[in-house]
Order: structure tokens, then C-alpha cells, then sequence
């Protein structure tokens, strides 16, 4: 079962690799667990509903405590000490888009604020409840999640918006097809929530964001359903279908979705270099996307990851020997590690693979194969289990992501490190940042940072803490010129930062639209604008 109150499910623990209890010690202090909150006693707490009956809703305190945070820092902290500010009122589980328009219709009715729940692995507060005296209705997709059309000549794929990334895929492979959509909340995010969040899957290098795989489909909205048709092309006006990926449930729930789908690759490899240190990692990555070498996916840890995976990879005399060999071909203390991936026909991955590597050597890379990739792959969606195994121990750990055109890449990454360096020195308090480049384009890369923290003697110290390092670490980012969200959305968390990107009349189409299809604000409401 899915735990209550952290990520995944409560039969998975990922233990911390040996050595790393003594690696964080040495940066940031000994720390120790706190004492959380019994399920008992936060089903306890949870108060009684506003909303009348209605037979879709449970009004059920665990179903509604299940709902209401989702995976930031913030929901975490909250969750685990019992400090939730606003409960949902009332969980419904529509399966079928009639059901959907029934409880946007009962919303209205009731004066309801309604929050869309995809898999509930949103990380900047898109699902937290409003305070005040509405009622708050989260709408769970999660029934809706059938395979409804596949059009293997056409490569199109029509799902319910529900569906988890690990259904559609099984889906999927049954016809031999993938969609190849692999963010690190595959296991439980949704296809609808990739839509209406814009994101972005480990292999984008090949098979796109999100964006490049949504077809069409039908959103449900307050005002009556749009319905986006599955046409390879059009130049009839703007694109309806960009309105709707983004919108983080405030115009409306996506209950229908079409992509494309591409037939399972032959050959699928993933291979590790060594880089003497990060501008020439940079340079290497960079080459490679500006000449498209057709690779699946490239995560470029700088020096600080780099060192930190090493030390915590848990086979000390395996990284000893590793070590020792890169010394000897000149990379030492400012190395930077490289994952690529190739997937496709054999031919295909013999000439690609072909291409890049002789551009990494080109750029003083060391070519390790392919034994670090494979450990990458089969861990690469268990990663965020170690934010319980983390706090259990007394450290917190949180990451922030951003773009931006490859002139500033290395002052925003240093400026976002530094940011969260000396976040909170002026209460003594080390923070630990390191660093990677993940989704890179021929203009620019994604700065993905993940930074840790001891936890303080109470929970609102904690998020005391997390809060000042996350307003330091946005504020950087948008001092230099980078998107306050890559992959994660924007939410309540990001809200404040979003203006500087948008622009004033950005932000005032963004509400006029929001108006058209809900003028009585209850989609969502405050959460992206």
C-alpha cells in the first residue's frame, strides 16, 4: 500500500548506502530522527466535512487525509508532524467524463473550491486546500484509467487522463509500442498530470517532453467540455492545445488525452564518462546537442554530485580502483560524471554511440562503460525513498530546477549552489547542494539542485528553514534569467517568481483565460495564479 505520509510504497525502504550516515555528518553535523506523527492520531485530527452528500464523494477522514498534501518539502513536513493548515472536505473518484462534469456541476452548487488529484506527486503545492469557510472537493482521477484507442498505423495512443505511468506503459508494451515519458515519479504520476504540468521524462534527449507527445484530447471545464482534435497539423489560429498543458488544473480537468506512441526500440544502452571538470563536461554535452546526435538521454553531475555519488555508492574498494584509474588519465578532484543513453535499432546505436563518444574524447572525457548506467537504470525511480530514509536519520532533503541558454548555466548553478550554502549560516547551519544538467537542448540546459539540511528541534523550525532556502535558491534563479520551473510546475510554491518570466500582461491573459472557463474561481483556486 501507498504510504500516508512519505513517498511510495510502505513495503519499499531504500536504506541509506554505507558510508553516508558519516558523509553527512562530516558536512552538515550528527542530527537525529524526529518523532512523528502516529496515523491514529492524524486521522485524529482531521475535521469534520462541509460538503452535503453526494454519492461520488467520500467524505472518509484517511481518504481525506491521504489527499491532503502532496510530495514538496512543505506537504512532507506538514504530514509528518501533523501541522496540516486545511483539510479537503471531500475525496470523489469520477469514472467517466460524465461523472466529472456531475461534480464540477455540484461544486458550483455547493460553493465548493476543486482541486484535480492525478497521482499526487506534485512538489510545489498544487494540491494543499484553501483556508476559510468554502469547502474544498479534490476530484481523484485515479478510476479513470483505461486504454481507450490505440492506432498502431497512425502511432496514437487515447488514454484516460488517470492512468499512472507504470499502467500506460504496460499498456503500451502489450503492442509494442511506448510512449518512452519517464519523469522520476513515473510510478505513481499520471498522464493527465504530465499534460496539465508540462513535464519532462529522464529520456527527452529522444522522445520529447511531454509537450511534443500530447496529441489532443478533452478537458472538462466549468463552462462546458473542449475538446482538442488529433490533427498531425494546423495553422488554423492559435494552438488550443497549449492553453490546456500547463494549466495545473485551473481551467478545467483533462479527462481524455491522445499521444504519440513509438514502436519498442531494439537495442537500449546506458553508458558513463568522466570529464577532468565541468567546462569541459559542459562543452562536450553542448557539441553533442547542437550537432543532434540522436542519444536518448544526458545527466552531466558537476563536481559536487560527482563526489557525493561516488562517496555514497556504497562498493568503497570498486570506487577506489575507479578513482585511482581516472587519476591516472587525468581526471582527479574537479571530475564531472557523465550518463548517456542510446536506444534504438542496433545500427542506430552503433552510429550514435559512435558519434558521441568521439566528442566527449574530444573533450578530454574518459569513456567507463556501461556498469554505472545499468546501476542507474534499475535504482532510477527508487531515489526518492531516500527522502524517508533521510529524515529518519534528522536530515531533509529537497531539490529546486531551472533553465536557461548556455552562456548563463555556470553562474545560475554557482549562484543557486552558493544561494543554499549560506541560506541559513547566520544560524550556524551547514547546507549540502550538489548539482546536475539533465535535460539539455541545442540553446541551453536544465539545472536540476538538490541540496540537504538537518532538520530543527520542532516542525516549524524545519519549515522555517525550508522556506528561507527555497526563497534564496528561487530568487537566484530568477536574478539570472532562468524559468523558475523546468519540469515541476509552478503551484503555490513557485507562484511568486512566476511574473518575472510571464510579464505583466503574460500574467493578465493567463487570468482572463482562467476567467473564461471558470468565472466562478473554483478550479484550483490561488494555485498558479
Amino acid at each position: 500500500m501507498r504510504r500516508w505520509n512519505g513517498w511510495g510504497d510502505d513495503t519499499v525502504n531504500m536504506d541509506l548506502p554505507a558510508g553516508a550516515k558519516s558523509f553527512l555528518e562530516n558536512e552538515l553535523g550528527t542530527s537525529q530522527g524526529p518523532e512523528d506523527l502516529s496515523l491514529e492520531n492524524a486521522i485524529a485530527n482531521v475535521p469534520a466535512s462541509k460538503l452535503p452528500d453526494h454519492r461520488l464523494v467520500s467524505k472518509d477522514p484517511l481518504e481525506r487525509l491521504r489527499h491532503s498534501v502532496g510530495q514538496s518539502l512543505g506537504d512532507f513536513i506538514a504530514i509528518r508532524s501533523g501541522k496540516i493548515p486545511t483539510y479537503p472536505d471531500g475525496v470523489a473518484y469520477p469514472t467517466t467524463d460524465e461523472d466529472v462534469r456531475e461534480l464540477l456541476k455540484y461544486a458550483s452548487q455547493v460553493g465548493a473550491n476543486v482541486i484535480p488529484y492525478g497521482g499526487g506527486t506534485s512538489v510545489v503545492g498544487h494540491l494543499s486546500a484553501l483556508p476559510g469557510d468554502k469547502p474544498t472537493l479534490t476530484i481523484d482521477m485515479g478510476h479513470m484509467n483505461k486504454l481507450l484507442h490505440i492506432d498502431e498505423e497512425g502511432c496514437l495512443a487515447e488514454f484516460q487522463a488517470g492512468i499512472r505511468g507504470p499502467d500506460l506503459e504496460a499498456a503500451l508494451k502489450a503492442k509494442g509500442f511506448t510512449l518512452g515519458h519517464f519523469p522520476q515519479s513515473f510510478e505513481y504520476s499520471t498522464l493527465g498530470g504530465w499534460v496539465v504540468t508540462r513535464s519532462a521524462g529522464q529520456q527527452s534527449l529522444k522522445y520529447g517532453r511531454i509537450e511534443r507527445l500530447f496529441v489532443g484530447g478533452v478537458m472538462e471545464t466549468p463552462v462546458g467540455s473542449l475538446k482538442l482534435p488529433n490533427l498531425p497539423a494546423s495553422a488554423a489560429g492559435p494552438d488550443l492545445r497549449e492553453f490546456v498543458m500547463g494549466s495545473e488544473g485551473r481551467l478545467g480537468i483533462v479527462t481524455k488525452v491522445t499521444i504519440k506512441i513509438t514502436p519498442i526500440a531494439e537495442e537500449e544502452k546506458f553508458y558513463t564518462a568522466f570529464f577532468p571538470g565541468a567546462e569541459q563536461g559542459m562543452a562536450a554535452i553542448k557539441e553533442i546537442a547542437q550537432n543532434s546526435v540522436p542519444l536518448s538521454m544526458m545527466r552531466l553531475s558537476l563536481p559536487e554530485e560527482t563526489v557525493s555519488q561516488l562517496k555514497m555508492a556504497g562498493d568503497s574498494k570498486t570506487i577506489a580502483l575507479l578513482e585511482k584509474w581516472l587519476n591516472f588519465r587525468g581526471v582527479d578532484d574537479n571530475k564531472c560524471m557523465l550518463l548517456y543513453g542510446v536506444t534504438g535499432s542496433k545500427k542506430h546505436v552503433s552510429a550514435a554511440l559512435s558519434e558521441a563518444q568521439a566528442m566527449i574524447k574530444k573533450h578530454r572525457g574518459v569513456l567507463v562503460g556501461t556498469k554505472a548506467g545499468e546501476h542507474w537504470v534499475k535504482n532510477r525511480f527508487r531515489s526518492p525513498y531516500l527522502r524517508n530514509s533521510l529524515w529518519e536519520e534528522g536530515y531533509a532533503v529537497d531539490t529546486v530546477e531551472t533553465a536557461t541558454t548556455w552562456d548563463r548555466v555556470p553562474a545560475t548553478a554557482e549562484a543557486v549552489e552558493t544561494a543554499f550554502r549560506n541560506g541559513l549560516k547566520d544560524i550556524g547551519e551547514n547546507v549540502f547542494a550538489y548539482t546536475h544538467l539533465s535535460h539539455v537542448y541545442p540553446h541551453g540546459s536544465s539545472i536540476y539542485t538538490t541540496y540537504l539540511f538537518r532538520i530543527g528541534n520542532t516542525p516549524e523550525e524545519t519549515k522555517r528553514r525550508w522556506e528561507v532556502l527555497k526563497k534564496a535558491a528561487s530568487e537566484a534563479i530568477v536574478k539570472n534569467g532562468g524559468t523558475i520551473s523546468h519540469q515541476h510546475g509552478v503551484g503555490v510554491d513557485h507562484r511568486p517568481y512566476l511574473e518575472a518570466e510571464k510579464t505583466p500582461l503574460g500574467m493578465e491573459m493567463i487570468r482572463t483565460l482562467s476567467n473564461t472557463l471558470d468565472p466562478e474561481k473554483i478550479m484550483n483556486k490561488d494555485k498558479l495564479i
